[in-house]
């Protein structure tokens, strides 16, 4: 088997489901009103996320 390189870019899939909630266009809009780039928020709310679910254990 092929091993698996580890790449620095990530793309995302939004499901069907959640297309309502409209992320990408209020990410879009959180990132100018912060000056961010879209992928910067991205990166962080992932990091915050794995942070919070780490210390649970």
């Amino acid at each position: 088997m092929a091993q698996k390189e580890l790449l620095d870019k990530m793309s995302i899939y939004v499901p069907q489901s959640k297309i309502d909630k409209q992320p990408v266009e209020r990410l879009i809009r959180l990132g100018e009103r912060r000056d961010r780039s879209v992928n910067y928020l991205v990166v962080e709310a992932i990091l915050q996320y794995l942070d919070r679910e780490e210390k649970k254990g």
